[in-house]
């Protein structure tokens, strides 16, 4: 048997510990905040799938770019709540492997799919700060530019 202290205890206890695991479990995991019928909704499922552990972007609630970039690791990429990009801009990384093609891997995504990722992140990019001017298309010179 528990002594008498300790059973008028137990309870407070076992509530402290739950509040805590559901109060650690939600950190983290704000998820997709595209509405299921939007258009969009399937390319902010696969960006999530795909694209979360180098990409930061609110939209998903994913945090995968480097917040200092004294600490950034190589494979931080860019933070898609501040930066702004357009659909070919993406399509462009996608099919590449990014601008540079040291990191990303190319055709992470591929057809319906890349277009739909590609369409997300065009729509949801850039909402967290304002852009003066639209995204260019791919840098001058550049690896399938036209």
């Amino acid at each position: 048997m528990m002594p008498a202290a300790m059973a008028r205890r137990l309870p407070l206890l076992v509530l402290l510990a739950l509040s805590a695991l559901l109060g650690l479990s939600a950190c983290g995991t704000r998820g997709i905040s595209v509405a299921e019928n939007a258009p969009e909704h399937h390319g902010a499922e696969l960006f999530a799938a795909r694209c979360s552990g180098c990409h930061t972007l609110g939209a998903v609630g994913t945090h995968g770019s480097a917040a200092d970039i004294r600490t950034r690791l190589r494979t931080n990429g860019p933070n898609f709540t501040v930066r702004k990009e357009n659909a070919d801009r993406v399509l462009y990384a996608i099919r590449n492997g990014g601008f540079s093609g040291a990191i990303m891997p190319q055709n992470i995504v591929v057809g319906p799919d890349a277009d739909a990722v590609a369409g997300f992140v065009a729509k949801y990019s850039g909402l967290g700060k304002r852009q003066n001017s639209p995204s260019q298309g791919a840098p001058a010179g550049a690896k399938g530019s036209p």
